[in-house]
């Protein structure tokens, strides 16, 4: 397929693209373990956006209590290969968002996409709306132009992988629905012009940490023990004992070492003449595939037997709120690997692979054994003030078509194959599956 006239057919589309993501982005989808109320609305616009189309879609649904709805939505759309129907190249983007965070830092209302200077700012717009909405219209290329590579092409949009992929990518590889033959490509972690292409990453644990004491008038405080105190030190001995000792460096990540932060804290007391009887913090531990994690672990729970004994009467707890063990990385000389950095050079742009802190849904995939097919590029972390530039949003558009052509060795299809595409299509209805 000619590079400029793939371009050109998605830069036709850019308004309405813009348009989409704002229309989408609209729609809360924090993740209910951030205090939000789940994807699932966002999920049944994406499945309305199909169906006007008329493009054919499955729904996996993983039930999950915590949401009203009683389940977690995942949507796929499969364009038919021409040869080889038994192997599939996908392209994972996942629906849910992390928190606004502080609503007063923002620029702009985070639940109200704003196009200003050319990008578009809100929350979700870069992780990872922007790849929902290409591959969306990347996907409405294919359908439209009647194009077939010679395996099956899988759109797929997840739930839930900001806290874990319970509900979604780990739910349908339990399903068997990605197969180890199968090659991927997650737009999510990479960089701002597309060049990077991530082949690994890191451990991500996030720890909640629980300490109880005795609560007391701040004026008496040999009749209590100050958990907040103790919780403070504890927290900082903890970072700094940990980036001490878990210092090695590997270049092929960035940044290139293991990271241990203090992050959330919880209320406790809610008068400053109380001394809390009980601190709730949380970590954030991106760690090395050198370490393992379980090592890391006898270190924490070792340091805080101490702190109990230092301290007595005091009660120490700490819990997994997410925990993804770094899976072996995807090779650099892997098929996907080089067929998605010959379609980014192939756009004028020269790529280039490493690793990231972890997190995506390739991290998933990875653990599943599927280390020959896993490769992520362009894509950013949220942030206040998260914004997409328009140009890279049109741009990715092209490039993802782009690397679906370079990958399974594309062509556009004859007359006969065209009619098999239309009936394949139907009338754009989706199927449910449970």
């Amino acid at each position: 397929m000619d590079v400029q006239k793939l371009q050109n057919l998605i830069s036709e589309k850019r308004e309405q693209m813009v348009a989409d993501m704002i229309e989408m982005s609209s729609i809360p989808a924090v993740n209910p373990k951030m205090g939000g109320t789940g994807e699932y609305a966002r999920m049944q616009w994406i499945m309305r956006w199909f169906d006007k189309r008329q493009i054919p879609y499955e729904v996996y649904e993983v039930p999950d209590e915590n949401v009203k709805e009683g389940v977690r939505l995942n949507v796929v759309v499969t364009i038919p290969g021409t040869k080889l129907t038994d192997r599939s190249l996908w392209f994972i983007s996942h629906v849910d968002t992390v928190g606004p965070g502080d609503l007063s830092a923002w620029d702009t209302d985070p639940f109200t996409p704003t196009v200003k200077d050319g990008r578009i700012y809100g929350l979700g717009c870069e992780d990872n709306s922007q790849s929902v909405i290409t591959t969306m219209y990347a996907c409405e290329a294919l359908f439209a132009e009647h194009i077939q590579i010679d395996r099956n092409l899988c759109f797929y949009y997840a739930s839930d992988e900001e806290t874990g992929s319970d509900f979604g990518m780990k739910a349908l590889l339990d399903k068997g629905l990605i197969q180890p033959k199968d090659e991927a490509i997650v737009p999510d972690g990479g960089s701002a012009d597309g060049s990077f292409v991530e082949i690994a990453e890191k451990s991500q644990i996030w720890l909640k940490f629980t300490i109880n004491g005795k609560t007391s008038h701040a004026a008496m405080p040999h009749l209590g023990i100050n958990a907040c105190y103790i919780g403070m030190k504890f927290g900082v001995e903890l970072e700094d004992a940990l980036k001490t000792r878990y210092d090695k460096v590997d270049t092929m990540f960035n940044p290139p070492m293991s990271t241990f932060e203090v992050t959330q804290k919880f209320a406790n007391v809610e008068s400053p003449n109380v001394m809390p009887g009980k601190d709730v913090f949380c970590m954030d531990l991106r760690i090395l595939p050198d370490y393992s994690v379980d090592e890391v672990m006898e270190f924490i729970q070792g340091l805080m037997k101490q702190y109990e004994a230092k301290y007595p009467g005091i009660n120490m707890n700490v819990e997994y709120l997410t925990r993804v063990v770094a899976p072996p990385p995807t090779s650099p000389e892997s098929k996907v690997v080089r067929s998605l950095m010959e379609a980014i050079s192939e756009t004028g742009t020269k790529a280039y692979c490493g690793g990231i802190g972890g997190g995506t849904c390739g991290a998933d995939g990875l653990a599943h054994g599927l280390t020959d097919g896993f490769g992520t590029v362009l894509g950013g972390i949220a942030e206040l003030n998260e914004h997409l530039d328009v140009a890279v949003l049109v741009g990715f558009g092209a490039l993802e078509h782009l690397a679906g052509h370079v990958v399974g060795a594309g062509d556009r299809v004859d007359q006969r194959g065209k009619g098999a595409l239309d009936r394949f299509r139907g009338n754009g209805h989706g199927i449910l599956l449970r």
